[in-house]
This record gives structure tokens, C-alpha cells and sequence, in this order.
């Protein structure tokens, strides 16, 4: 029998909107599913976003608007036309794919208002998540989006939410100015894919980046029917050279045949002949000229074929070197003003971490002590005698051997908001407790410099734009504590994580090969790394020219480096991201309230002697 207490209040909304969705994309036998990983579909499934047990107003409107977007572009979008006029290069090709997404879920809202009011909420909470109502700069925002939602607001007439409009603002005069001529046609063509992917070619072209449209596909339909019709002359052509030929081999001079009819090992010593004054061609290198260059070492020790294209202006800097002491102060306040409520529990549960610590720390006694603590098991000899020498006890410290914490966050705009701000609290409070406990900590963050590729995308453009050239993005490895300083000196740095524009893009494998190598050359006997992250790898400039699991597969390789050295005790929290698939100790969360539990359970499950325990805790999948 299910116990009331056993049944889920999230799944009748769940089942009720699979079902509306499969509706609203005309097609039944689609799959629709929920997970904590980032939503997606394919051909024969949709993939939405995990609603919790408090079906709270958000992850309804979130879960809505995603499955609106997600069944219109099903029901309303053909593939082969998206890729016969699919452009070549990144840039356009997000332009091309934002404008198609504006245009689907435009039809949409034409016949049915309520999926347009669904995939606002969704486009406002995407925005918020990104941090796009704090962005000042037009270089900070992504033209891609701006231009999605300018198609949307001129398709529909509706107004945008606050970060989308924030960012159409920082772009519009750019995009009219550019594309003003071309943008009164687009109403007519919302319902036609073909004629509005041949106006998003043409706007894509006055933006800008012709250059990376690649071929027209309706020029190649006129040049295959030229082909055709000349065709037929071509082959009489080649049959009449064919004779002309024969003809010339049977007046061929005395020469020709005589070079024909060669000995074959005269030939052959003529071939050896001009291979060895090949060779002595190459030996002699020309006056001025050095030897060629050897081939650059490979940047990553886990994978040989991982590369950068250019890690010239790839930094890591300290948090003080990113923000001035007045505004790290200004936003260490603003911090400890968000989470105020949040740190009562936090405190709580880094107090149970260090009682459980010290527990471990003082469990053992000394016996026969000449003062002390008297020995109940003595008592009746004391009673006897009070003069008895030899018993006390006394309470021996039992230290930890010596151990180093790293934790390591997250600085990707998708943790931008509450999820970093938590991370930073939590950060902050377990620092201070192990350090109590005489354990060292050191508090990294990894980010990029810029958004879709800085400097290095920039020179990859200038050198005509190699094929498969790896990295593509300039890494900002940050320190926010150093193991060997004192806390007190660095409470201020983790302000620094709340700074506008900081959080951009993730390269993971990058940043935990990082962090490993700055422990392994520490001379504690044990090591600790902890890894703080809500999603998988992503660097649209990268991702756009390599192959789509390059930043994936580094990081996998990373992981199994550091895991068969065994120098490095590796684990990983999840949030709202299922890492267990990436690391073999790791928990996913599905809330970032629960972030604080997590970590100090799993810090404290290591140095818990218990192995049962240990393994209990290290074994979870998930945490409800």
C-alpha cells in the first residue's frame, strides 16, 4: 500500500504536461522526460527540466516554458531546410539559430497566447540566470541573443522580459542601423522556414559575418542545371580529344619512343641518383634560416590530444588583482547581506563538522599517569590507599596527519545569482572550521576571460581559421585563498564572486588539472579536492569548431588521471547537474539549499575512521 507521505505532489503537473506537450507537437509517440541535467531534445524525445516535490511557482513556469519552446520547434521546424541554409561559421551559425528559435516559437504564439506568456517566464528566468539586466557593456552581451529577440518582439508585438529587453537595448541601434532595410518583411515570412532562413542569411550578411555564411545553396541549384546542359558537350569534346591523341602517339619523334623504351635499370639509377640529391638538398639548410621548430608540448599531462590554440593571455591571478580593496569590501557586505538568513544553518553544520572532528582528534588515553584524571578503574585501589601512586589517566591528542583542503567553484555564468553567492557562504564557513581543526584550506574558481572566445579566438580568426584548433577562449584561473594564508587575510576575496561580468564561461578539465597540480606539490601527507559545479563543460567558441564532446572528453581524462594517481582524494558536488557520471565519489544535488549539507558531510565522511560510514556517504548517487 503507498503511503500519502510516499506519493510525489509534482507528478500529476508532470504527467499533465508531458501529455499537453506531446499534443502541442503533434506528435504522440514523443518521449518526455525530466532530469537535473540542462534541457535538450532529439528527433524522438524532449528532455525538461527536473520539477521537486515543493512544485514551487519558478520550476512550473520554467518546466512550461521550456516544453512550449521545446514542442513548437518540433512541430513547426524542418531540418533539412535549418541545414541546407545552415551557416559555417560560429558566429553565424548562432545568429541563424537564435532567429529560427524566435520564429518557431513566434508561430506558436500567433494561434496559441498561452505558450507566449510560458516561454516568457522561461526567456526571463534564462536571462537571469545569465546575469543579462547587470551587463553595462555592449562587448559583454551576445549579439546572437539580442538579435533572437529582436525577430520575437518585431514577430509578436509582445514586450520582453527585463534582462532580454536589457540586452536587446545594448544592441539595438548596432542591429537597425545594419539591418533596418530588411526587417519589414519579416512578419510575412514567420509561417515560410525556407524564405525566412534566406532573410536570416541576408541579415546575418549585414551584421557583419558574410564571410562565415559559406556557399549560397539556391546559387548551387542554378550551377547544377548549367552542369547538366553542358554536360553532353563536354563528353563529345573529350571523345574528339581522345582520337586527336591517338593520332599524335602514332607520329610520336624518335625521342619520345626512345625514352619509353628505356633499360630499366638505367631508370632505376636515375631515380636513386635524384632521391640522394634530394636528400643533400635538404641537409643544406640556407645561410640566416634556423631549423624548423619542434612541435609545442601538449598543455594537458591527461590527454595528448587536447590542445589551445593560444594560451598567451591565459592568467591565473590572485582575487585582490580583480577588484580593488574598497569595492572587495563593498562586495564582501553585499554577500554577507544576501545570505544573512543562511548562515545560522551553515553555522550549524560546520560546528557538527568540527565536534565530529575533534572527536576523531581526542580519543585516546595515557594510563598510569602520576595526575590527571583519576582512573575509575583504579577507584578501589584509591579508596584502599590514597597514596597510591601511578592512578591517573590523561586525555592524549590524536592528530590528523597533515592535510590540505582545496575546494575548487564553479565561476560559470550559469552559477551566477543565489547558487554562487551559496557557494561562497559555504566556502567561507568550512574554511574557517578546518582551520580550527589544523587543516589547511586553499579556495580556487575557474572561469574564462571573455564571453564566446577573447584574444584567442581573435588570433585564430587572423590566421585564417585552422581547422580543429582546440581550445578557443582565454582561462582565468583565480585564487581566492592560498593553503599557507591565514583566513583573515582572505575573507574579503570571496566578495570578489559577486562582481558584474566575473562569471562567464566553464572549461572544467583545464581547471581541475590545475588545481591538482598546485596540490600535488604540496608536502602534506594527504590531500583533499573538492569540485563545485552545476554543469557540464561549455565554451561556445570552442564547442563551435571542435568536436561537440571535445571539453567533455578533457575533462573525463582528467578525472581518470587524477583518480589512477591516487595522490589527490577527489570528490564532487552536483548542483542541479548529475557529476556522478564524471567523478566515482560525488553526489548530486537538486536544490542549492542543500549545498551546505552536502559539503560537510562529505568532508566529514573523509576523515570519519568509520569505513562503513565512509562508504555510506561516498556511495550516494543523489541527495533527496
Amino acid at each position: 500500500m503507498v503511503k500519502p507521505a510516499d506519493i510525489n505532489p509534482a507528478d500529476p503537473f508532470k504527467k499533465a504536461l508531458a501529455e499537453a506537450t506531446k499534443v502541442l507537437a503533434d506528435d504522440r509517440e514523443l518521449a518526455v522526460t525530466y532530469s537535473v541535467d540542462p534541457p535538450g531534445m532529439s528527433a524522438e524525445s524532449l528532455r525538461l527540466p527536473q520539477v521537486s516535490r515543493r512544485l514551487t511557482r519558478d520550476e512550473v513556469l520554467l518546466a512550461r516554458g521550456t516544453a512550449d519552446g521545446f514542442a513548437l520547434r518540433h512541430r513547426h521546424h524542418d531540418e533539412g531546410i535549418a541545414a541546407r541554409y545552415l551557416p559555417q561559421g560560429p558566429m553565424a551559425r548562432d545568429l541563424y539559430e537564435a532567429m529560427e528559435n524566435a520564429r518557431v516559437e513566434a508561430v506558436g504564439a500567433a494561434v496559441m497566447p498561452g505558450t507566449a506568456s510560458n516561454i516568457d517566464a522561461r526567456i526571463a528566468q534564462d536571462a537571469r540566470r545569465k546575469g543579462y539586466d547587470q551587463l553595462r557593456d555592449r562587448t559583454e552581451a551576445p549579439l546572437a541573443a539580442a538579435a533572437g529577440y529582436l525577430v520575437r518582439q518585431i514577430a509578436t508585438g509582445r514586450a520582453l522580459p527585463e534582462g532580454a529587453g536589457h540586452v536587446l537595448d545594448l544592441w539595438r541601434g548596432f542591429i537597425e542601423e545594419r539591418v533596418g532595410d530588411h526587417l519589414g518583411s519579416l512578419p510575412d515570412l514567420i509561417t515560410d522556414q525556407r524564405e525566412f532562413a534566406r532573410l536570416s542569411r541576408t541579415l546575418i550578411a549585414d551584421l557583419g559575418y558574410g564571410d562565415e555564411l559559406g556557399d549560397d545553396p539556391d546559387a548551387e541549384d542554378d550551377e547544377g542545371e548549367d552542369d547538366t546542359e553542358a554536360s553532353d558537350d563536354e563528353q563529345e569534346q573529350q571523345s574528339a580529344g581522345d582520337e586527336d591523341e591517338d593520332s599524335e602517339d602514332a607520329d610520336a619523334s624518335p625521342e619520345r619512343a626512345q625514352d619509353e623504351t628505356q633499360d630499366p635499370a638505367q631508370a632505376q639509377v636515375s631515380l636513386e641518383e635524384d632521391a640522394e640529391g634530394e636528400d643533400e638538398a635538404e641537409m643544406e639548410t640556407p645561410e640566416g634560416e634556423s631549423p624548423p621548430e619542434a612541435a609545442p608540448p601538449p598543455i594537458s599531462d591527461a590527454s595528448a590530444d587536447y590542445r589551445a590554440f593560444d594560451t598567451t593571455h591565459d592568467e591565473v591571478i590572485g582575487a585582490e588583482e580583480l577588484a580593488d580593496a574598497g569595492e572587495l569590501e563593498r562586495l564582501r557586505a553585499y554577500l554577507d547581506q544576501q545570505l544573512d538568513p543562511l548562515k545560522g544553518a551553515v553555522g550549524r553544520l560546520a560546528n557538527k563538522l568540527m565536534r565530529r572532528l575533534q572527536a576523531q582528534q581526542n580519543r585516546s588515553w595515557e594510563f598510569d599517569r602520576e595526575e590527571g584524571i583519576l582512573d575509575v578503574a583504579r577507584l578501589a585501589r584509591v579508596v584502599a590507599n590514597p597514596t597510591t601512586p601511578l592512578s591517573f589517566k590523561i586525555e592524549k591528542d590524536m592528530e590528523f596527519r597533515d592535510t590540505v583542503v582545496t575546494l575548487l567553484l564553479d565561476n560559470s555564468g550559469s552559477m551566477r545569482g543565489r547558487p554562487i553567492s551559496i557557494a561562497a557562504i559555504c566556502a567561507d564557513v568550512l574554511a574557517r572550521t578546518l582551520e580550527r581543526c589544523q587543516v589547511k584550506v586553499e579556495i580556487l574558481g575557474f572561469t574564462t576571460r571573455a564571453w564566446k572566445g577573447g584574444q584567442a579566438r581573435e588570433k585564430w580568426l587572423a590566421d585564417g581559421r585552422p581547422a580543429n584548433p582546440g581550445r578557443l577562449n582565454d582561462l582565468r584561473h583565480i585564487i581566492y585563498k592560498g593553503a599557507d594564508a591565514p583566513w583573515r587575510r582572505s575573507r574579503m576575496n570571496l566578495g570578489l564572486m559577486m562582481k558584474e561580468g566575473l562569471l562567464k564561461e566553464n572549461i572544467d578539465g583545464e581547471a581541475l588539472e590545475w588545481a591538482h597540480r598546485r596540490l600535488v606539490q604540496r608536502r602534506e601527507a594527504r590531500k583533499i579536492l573538492m569540485v563545485i559545479s552545476d554543469g557540464a563543460p561549455v565554451d561556445d567558441s570552442t564547442l563551435s569548431v571542435n568536436p561537440a564532446n571535445y571539453l567533455e572528453r578533457h575533462l573525463r581524462d582528467v578525472i581518470a588521471m587524477v583518480e589512477r594517481k591516487k595522490q589527490v582524494e577527489l570528490i564532487a558536488i552536483g548542483i542541479g547537474h548529475d557529476v556522478t557520471r564524471y567523478y566515482d565519489r560525488a553526489v548530486t544535488i537538486t536544490d542549492v539549499e542543500q549545498l551546505a549539507g552536502a559539503m560537510t558531510e562529505q568532508l566529514a565522511a573523509l576523515f570519519d575512521t568509520d569505513r562503513r560510514k565512509l562508504a555510506q556517504v561516498l556511495g550516494m548517487n543523489r541527495l533527496r
